[in-house]
């Protein structure tokens, strides 16, 4: 304003003012005088004015109307020129706002005056508009009378003046507002008092508003009553009026000023009693109007629907509903309700597209739509409007498709007609895509079931710029182009989601953070007026929460439907993201709210999208069905949920195999797919918090698509592209693959976010995929095709990113990862325990707050699925169960603890059956932790890994295992041994806690040997176990535990307390003896081919029985070896004997077992409980103490036994004591049994031993069973030692019954394979070990009687009858019951056939029986005098004994016997002889004698032949042999005559009689012939016949007789010789006679000389007259013989007749002779 109030703008406003006036006078000086009179004195009125006033400008306003008033008469001329230069000059004026009210009414009405003249039209709309813009001075009717007049004007014939006018209206209407606006604006501060309004409200009552208001109401008024057609109130003077002009003037006022409507009830009310019926009545044509309906069905023409007007009215709606709303609520209900029909199919095409522009200027407006919500939907009977728009929206979509638009028929028949001219070329050039249909189409487009719609880039995202609402200056209605409508939709859609949900989502954001800084004040101690607004805080927040509950439960049933259908058809990228973003935001704005039906259903939506066209997803399906079931009225139309088309025209970019049961061929995935998995991913990732129950459908779908796109679970459950193997039919294009691994990552990615989930979610999402890999599991039942292991895989995942909580999960997590672990399809379990095992794994190293260490609790729970997967049985699974033990124990091993029992009790939940390769696992587990963490295990926990242990040495897979696991438990006894202390401390705490626990609960303590302390019960088990082991089948192990068992208890038996010895002797090692005892009796006889593979078996273990054999030898050692060594520690327990005689029992039933290693084994033991150290030949000498002698097991192959390396040497009591019994000289005995009944046991059990195992056997067939000499022999050699401790009370009772055992023991024979071992070859005179041990038997109980008391002598007797029965073996070997034995020179041991039944050999009893007879004399020689000897006529019974080898003479056996016979019976009767003479009167020897006689005489003229082969000098030493006899006659018998029955000395004569004749050989060859007649023999049997024949010495005639008699017997026989010779000799004639013969002849010869001889010698009164007559007798027949030609016969007989001399005497009287 300044520029015009400045000095100088003054100063040339007077100048222009004084220019134009002076113009004007000039102008109207000849036409118009009175005019330029009015000039001219109006420049003198401005020089006054100017020069009278300082204020020059006021004062012209005061004089405006005379200033004005030369133009004003200037402008009446209606001359052109004058009229514009007066016009000009008022503009001037008004500019400088110089123009009074009355000057402005004057100029109002000249213009009028114009107007009607039609002049100077433009510049009259100037000049009005200038008057009324520049200053407020034209009030009411000159204001009303201004406004009319530019109406008047608009309605002319020129065009230019229409459009300027209408411009100019337009102006001046806002001028009006404007104005009102500033009055306000003045008069804000001043308050005023409220007008009463009265309750009528008379439109025309306008008095209560301010002036410019007032105007402004009767214009607005008027315009109202002008669009209705009605007359206006106060624009007088108007002409016509069109209802478009009008209806835009309403529009930009309503628009522009919605503040004087709002604050102004006047206003307000004519909003609602105006322009509302107005804006209803005028729509009303449009409402009836249905296109091709004809006229001719309705009663009245209907009016058609208009465009200018129609599209005016909307936008009148469409400013009323924004600005208006909260005014209008009932109207805009109606209008919006309108909006929406218009949207139906059956109105015109452009109605509709005008009704979309209008909708889509409410959806970019949430606020509003809240609004909308809040008041209708919300309302109980009120019409749900935004539910409705959104739905009509959505009819409006599928409408498009449904029905072909008029004017749109060519998109159906030729799409790119309307594109470039080479739309088709460039399509083909385009390899990219895939042409289908048609043909190829490249502009964004929606494409449905043929109907083709493109999208048009119609509006920037968030503003509603329609494109028809604009077009005010068409009449007729446009074309819309195709698409356009569809397209504006879309954009509704769009926009109405992107809206609602910023607005809500900020809100709750809004509500959230109000909510915690609420929670914060409250938390803090707060007034009750915060208090207060926490309350406003909640229900407020109730509220809202229940608007955007019902806003989106409104909208998302129709919104979802289009959508989908949008997304279906969907062809360009762009669209299908907007889409597929629109709705996942809704999805995440409906989890947000917790709207679970209608999150799913969006979420279904995206899923299948993803997923190829009609795919079978149970999931989805189930959810839609329900979804499509339902039909949305709109309306009264009913809308249908259209269900996907499969035949849009995508791009392909994936061919792959459906995740279903029965193979289905291929399913092809295209981009849009992958853009919607893409979206699903996203959801999940962003807004997994939400998601709930649907993370099922949105990890099926994922599952189903990683599938097909052959993504496969690599480490930590992250999946990778599969390899082309996987399967032939995924096919994938380059663009997918790069889009792979993208694709992964987000995948992966997507369960890392799991770890910002809430709890809640964070189980949702576990059931989810839980579920879902149970619908994996069913299908992969029943076959073993590959299974979907997305599930499983992403569970891992989400545990491993979640470890931070695992506590929460684990249950859930680890339950199911199990199951999986179940099923039978491999593949799938192997994954299910990848998992498992990665999981235990990674929250074992974990570095969770607080740490495992202090959180027990929690490490049970992470390894306690590792032991349930001990009840699965599918070897695979188990293999990775115990891989993870190891690698547990590898990294975790120190830290373990209280998980201990677990870890061990999966090591030892390994059958045996389930295979090699698992138990190796489990053993090497175990293997490291006897080796490595034994000391940082619970002392609690020892004891199983002893049972665990043990257990592994029961398994029968693998040989070396079971040896190894013996090795462990050998070296965990050696740990027990070194920690003893420190274990018992710990045990013994844990104990005392235990009983206290026990104590509380009134229950006993339960645990295995419970009342011995803890530390032993420790030491039981592993005892215990080291027992089961000993009686395992395979013989390998049984030895091997045997051995360690005894080891251990001997060399860490010392730690034990001494009751717990109680335990160990009964518990453990009898229970021991009695079950292999019990294995063995009754192990299979069977042989054993081969051990298994190729080994060889030794035939002394090739069946299962001699195994057992080997088994029961050792743990019958071991347990002796611990009596003896232990017995310090045994013997004071109570029941020692009772323990004892079990011992004693089982070394019994060793000895008598069919089985000659053990038989003889348990004598070794019993020795060694006697502690006897049997005699051990140098040669076989043990190298290593028996007790320490612990075989290592052995190892083979790789399985090395880390810490087998130890020495298992103990310098301990044992191995001292050992020491001492390998030494030289005897073992010092500090702990001999002082108890007789032990002794006295002892001796019944070798006596029951000894008396079974001699009894020869009752039947004799192949298969008896016949003690070894070994054996026999080791029994034997226990005796001498027993009989020490019991000879006090060694009766003849228990004499009598050691005398069958030894004959018994002797008489066994031997296996002829046996023999070359035990016998010595035939000729050596050796005695086998057997029977030097009994003889050594008998010779220590004949020292013990000798010098023991007077009635232990008379056990003489039996003795020798011991002895003399032994000596008859010589000649008769003793029979073995029916058993047939060979002599031992025919066995056949050469040809040894390996399965015949050995036979049975004899021994050689010669040397035994000749020792025995040694012994026999040099015991007779000792004993002969004494009593009991001379009682029980052991003489007698020497020599019937003797008889028999010397009666055999030649056959005996050996040829030594007899020899040895005969000296022997020299010597005892050189001793016996006197003694029997002693004794004569007394007759006990009376019996003897005949016995003797018989015995020389057998052997002297014995039956048996010499053998051919003896030599000349054997004969002549055995002959002197015979002499000695003779002579021992002579001497010791004959001269005793008289003490001597006379029966035996007649039979001695007898003897000799028949020697001196008889004993001529006839087996001889003529040469040898004159030795070979016992010639020495005769002679001395002659001489002593003859010397006691004749002896002066004969007691009585009786004998005399004797003699006589056997030589008239022997001169008898001589005379029939030589007859016989001579007779023989004449008959042979010149043939010499038979050898045999001559020799006998000249025997006789010989023996006539001596008898001649020998009478000469004796004394005459001796001989018997009748004898010398039977010599003279002779005399001729000798002569006879002198013709012989033999001349051995001759010199004979020389010699025979030369003593003849002697009774050449003269002849006496035959008186003399006769009486003779």
């Amino acid at each position: 304003m300044s520029g015009t109030t400045s000095p100088e703008a003054v100063k040339k406003l007077l100048e222009n003012m004084q220019g134009d006036l002076r113009g004007l006078s000039l102008e109207c000086r000849k036409k118009f005088p009175p005019v330029k009179e009015a000039a001219e004195s109006g420049i003198i009125k401005v020089k006054t004015i100017a020069a009278r006033n300082t204020d020059v400008l006021a004062a012209l306003k005061e004089n405006s109307s005379e200033v004005v008033q030369p133009f004003l008469m200037g402008c009446g001329t209606k001359e052109p020129k004058i009229t514009q230069l007066c016009l000009a000059a008022i503009q001037r004026l008004m500019s400088h706002e110089v123009v009074s009210e009355a000057a402005a009414g004057n100029i109002i009405n000249m213009l009028w005056q114009l107007m009607e003249n039609s002049l100077e039209e433009l510049k009259l709309l100037q000049t009005v508009l200038v008057l009324l813009t520049t200053n407020t001075v034209v009030h009411d009717e000159v204001l009303s009378k201004a406004i009319v007049l530019c109406f008047r004007l608009h309605f002319t014939k020129d065009n230019i003046t229409n459009n300027t006018a209408a411009a100019t209206v337009r102006q001046v209407v806002t001028v009006v507002f404007e104005r009102v606006v500033a009055e306000d604006e003045r008069y804000k501060d001043v308050t005023e008092q409220p007008a009463t309004v009265q309750g009528n409200s008379n439109r025309r009552s306008v008095s209560t508003l301010k002036p410019c208001a007032k105007d402004a109401y009767m214009l607005f008024q008027d315009l109202c009553q002008l669009v209705n057609a009605d007359a206006p109130y106060w624009l007088v003077g108007m002409t016509e009026m069109t209802r478009t002009f009008g209806l835009e003037l309403l529009e930009s006022v309503l628009n522009d000023f919605p503040q004087v409507f709002l604050q102004h009830q006047e206003f307000s009310f004519l909003l609602k009693e105006r322009v509302c019926p107005l804006v209803i009545k005028l729509f009303s044509p449009n409402i009836k109007f249905r296109q091709g309906s004809s006229s001719s069905s309705s009663p009245a023409p209907v009016e058609k629907p208009y465009f200018p007007i129609c599209m005016r009215l909307l936008r009148v709606v469409s400013v009323l509903i924004k600005q208006f709303y909260s005014l209008l609520v009932t109207e805009c209900e109606i209008f919006l309700s309108l909006l929406v029909k218009f949207l139906d199919a059956d109105k015109p095409q452009w109605l509709r597209a005008v009704a979309v522009e209008s909708i889509h200027r409410l959806c970019v407006q949430p606020q509003l739509l809240r609004s909308f919500c809040q008041f209708y939907d919300m309302k109980q009977h009120s019409t749900k409007v935004f539910r409705d728009i959104v739905n009509a929206l959505g009819s409006f979509i599928q409408s498009l498709f449904l029905v072909p638009n008029t004017g749109n028929t060519s998109a159906t028949t030729n799409q790119t007609g309307g594109n470039t001219p080479g739309g088709t070329a460039s399509a083909q050039t385009n390899p990219g895509i895939l042409g289908m249909g048609g043909g190829a189409t490249v502009l964004p487009a929606f494409e449905y079931r043929g109907t083709w719609i493109p999208i048009l880039n119609v509006t920037v995202q968030g503003s509603a710029k329609a494109t028809y609402l604009e077009m005010l200056d068409k009449v007729e209605p446009p074309t819309i182009p195709e698409g356009y409508a569809m397209s504006v939709a879309f954009h509704c859609l769009l926009d109405l989601v992107r809206g609602i949900t910023t607005m809500i989502e900020g809100e709750l954001g809004q509500a959230e953070t109000d909510g915690q800084t609420m929670a914060e004040t409250t938390s803090s101690p707060a007034q009750s007026s915060d208090q207060q607004s926490v309350s406003d805080q909640t229900d407020k927040e109730l509220v809202s929460r229940a608007v955007w509950e019902e806003m989106v439960n409104a909208c998302w049933c129709g919104l979802l439907a289009a959508l989908s259908l949008l997304l279906d058809a969907s062809t360009d990228e762009a669209a299908t993201e907007n889409i597929l973003k629109a709705e996942l935001t809704m999805a995440a704005l409906c989890g947000r709210l917790g709207l679970v039906t209608s999150r799913d259903a969006f979420i279904t939506a995206i899923c299948k999208g993803s997923l190829p066209p009609h795919y079978a997803l149970t999931v989805l399906n189930s959810t839609t069905a329900a979804l499509s079931n339902k039909t949305y009225s709109i309306q009264g139309q009913n809308v249908q949920m259209i269900s996907p088309s499969s035949e849009s025209h995508q791009q392909v970019v994936a061919v792959g195999q459906p995740l279903a049961l029965q193979p289905q061929g291929t399913v092809m995935l295209t981009s849009k797919n992958i853009q919607c998995m893409r979206t699903l991913l996203n959801l999940a990732h962003c807004h997994g918090a939400v998601l709930g129950t649907s993370w099922q459908l949105a990890l099926a779908t994922l599952q189903h698509l990683v599938w097909i796109l052959g993504l496969k679970p690599g480490v930590g459950g992250a999946l990778k592209p599969g390899r082309a193997v996987e399967g032939p039919s995924t096919v994938l294009t380059t663009a997918v693959m790069t889009d792979l691994p993208v694709i992964s990552n987000i995948l992966s990615r997507l369960f890392e976010s799991s770890q910002y989930l809430d709890d809640v979610s964070l189980h949702h999402l576990i059931n989810a995929l839980c579920s879902l890999s149970l619908e994996a599991m069913d299908m992969a039942y029943g076959n073993n095709k590959e299974p979907s292991l997305f599930a499983v895989a992403k569970l891992l995942e989400t545990g491993l990113v979640n470890m931070h909580r695992i506590e929460i999960l684990w249950r859930p997590l680890t339950g199911h990862l199990l199951e999986v672990c179940q099923h039978p399809n491999s593949r799938m379990r192997e994954w299910g325990a990848e998992a498992l095992t990665s999981l235990i794994k990674a929250g074992l190293t974990f570095n969770h707050d607080p740490p495992l260490s202090q959180n027990q609790r929690l490490q049970l729970l992470l390894l306690n699925p590792l032991k349930e997967l001990s009840n699965i049985n599918h070897p695979d699974i188990r293999i990775k169960q115990l891989e993870c033990v190891l690698q547990i124990l590898q990294s975790q091993g120190d830290s373990l603890g209280p998980g201990w029992p677990l870890v061990l009790g999966v090591m030892g939940a390994i059958r045996s059956d389930q295979g090699e390769s698992l138990i190796r696992t489990a053993f090497q587990c175990l293997q490291l932790v006897v080796t490595d963490f034994l000391p940082t295990m619970p002392c609690t926990c020892l004891q199983i890994v002893v049972e665990v242990a043990g257990s592994f040495g029961l398994h029968n897979q693998e040989l070396n295992i079971s040896l190894t696991s013996i090795g462990l438990l050998w070296n965990i006894s050696d740990y027990f041994f070194q920690r003893g202390e420190i274990i018992e401390k710990e045990l013994n705490k844990e104990e005392a806690v235990l009983q206290k626990q026990a104590e509380e609960k009134g229950v006993m303590l339960n645990r295995p040997f419970h009342p011995a302390p803890p530390f032993d019960c420790l030491w039981l088990c592993l005892y215990a176990k080291l027992g089961e082991l000993c009686v395992d089948p395979r013989p390998a192990v049984r030895k091997s535990a045997g051995q360690t068992l005894f080891s251990t208890i001997g060399a860490h038996g010392t730690l034990l307390q001494h009751s717990t010895w109680h335990t160990v002797i009964w518990k453990v090692l009898f229970h021991l003896l009695d079950r292999v005892r019990e294995s063995s009796t009754t192990a299979d006889k069977e042989k054993i081919e081969s051990g298994g593979g190729n080994i060889l078996i030794h035939h002394s273990r090739d069946t299962a029985e001699k195994q057992w054999a080997e088994t029961w030898v050792l743990t019958l050692a071991g347990v002796a070896r611990i009596f003896n060594t232990r017995r310090y520690l045994l013997q004071p327990l109570g029941d020692f004997s009772k323990a004892w005689d079990v011992l004693l029992d089982h070394i019994q039933s060793a000895a008598l077992s069919k089985n000659n290693e053990v038989s003889l084994a348990a004598l070794k033991s019993f020795q060694e409980i006697l502690q006897i150290v049997s005699p051990v030949r140098d040669s076989e000498k043990p190298d290593t103490p028996p007790a320490i002698n612990v075989s290592v097991p052995v190892v083979i192959g790789a399985m090395t036994a880390t810490s087998l390396g130890r020495s298992f040497m103990r310098t301990d009591s044992i191995g001292e004591r050992i020491g001492r019994y390998n030494a030289s000289e005897p073992p010092i005995i500090t702990d001999e049994i002082e108890d007789l009944n032990l002794w006295w046991a002892a001796w019944n059990t070798w006596y029951r031993i000894g008396s079974e195992s001699t009894k020869p056997p009752i039947t004799c067939d192949k298969l008896t069973f016949i003690p070894s000499q070994p054996f026999l022999t080791a029994l034997i050699q226990i005796f001498p030692a027993l009989y020490q401790h019991i000879k006090t009370g060694f009766s003849m009772d228990d004499l009598q019954k050691l005398g069958v055992i030894l004959h018994g023991a002797v008489s066994v024979p031997i296996s002829s394979d046996a023999s070359p071992f035990i016998l010595p070859s035939y000729t050596e005179a050796v005695l086998t070990s057997l029977q030097e041990a009994v003889l050594t038997a008998l010779d220590v109980l004949q020292k013990a009687i000798c010098v023991g008391s007077e009635n232990m002598q008379i056990m003489y007797p039996a003795i020798f009858d011991q002895l003399l029965a032994f000596v008859e073996f010589s000649c008769k070997p003793p029979q073995y019951g029916q058993l047939e034995t060979k002599h031992i020179a025919n066995a056949k041991y050469n040809q040894i056939q390996l399965f015949a039944p050995a036979e049975w050999v004899a021994l050689n009893y010669v040397p035994f029986a000749e020792r025995s007879l040694e012994v026999v004399v040099d015991l007779y020689q000792k004993t002969a005098c004494h009593k009991a000897v001379v009682n029980e006529k052991v003489l007698q019974n020497i020599i019937k004994t003797l008889r028999i080898p010397l009666s055999l003479k030649y056959s005996c056996p050996s040829e030594s016997t007899w020899k040895l016979a005969v000296s022997s019976l020299l010597k005892v009767l050189s001793i016996g002889l006197p003694v029997a003479r002693q004794h004569a009167s007394s007759g006990k020897f009376d019996s003897m004698w005949p016995e003797l006689a018989n015995t020389f005489e057998d052997f002297l003229f014995t039956k048996s032949i010499p053998p051919d082969n003896l030599s000349i000098q054997e004969f002549q030493r055995n002959e002197s042999i015979d002499v000695e006899v003779v002579q021992l006659i002579s001497t010791e018998i004959l001269p005793y005559a008289n003490f001597i029955p006379k029966e035996f000395v007649g039979q001695i004569m007898t003897m000799l009689n028949k020697g001196s004749i008889h004993s001529q050989s006839s087996s001889f060859t003529e040469a040898e012939i004159d030795i070979r007649m016992r010639e020495e023999f005769s002679k001395i049997c002659f001489e002593t016949l003859l010397q006691f024949s004749f002896s002066n010495k004969v007691a009585t005639p009786q004998e005399g007789y004797i003699s006589r008699m056997a030589l008239s017997v022997l001169l008898k026989r001589s005379q029939d010789v030589l007859h016989r010779y001579i007779e023989d000799e004449r008959l042979s004639g010149k043939c010499p006679l038979p050898r045999q013969q001559v020799t006998e002849i000249i025997f006789v010869l010989k023996a006539v000389s001596t008898l001649i001889d020998s009478l000469k010698k004796t004394q005459p009164e001796n001989v018997d007259a009748n004898t010398w007559a039977q010599v003279i007798a002779l005399y001729p027949t000798l002569v006879e013989c002198i013709s012989c030609s033999s001349s051995e016969v001759c010199s004979a007989l020389k010699e025979a007749l030369v003593p003849f001399k002697d009774f050449m005497h003269p002849p006496a009287s035959k008186v003399q002779n006769g009486e003779s």
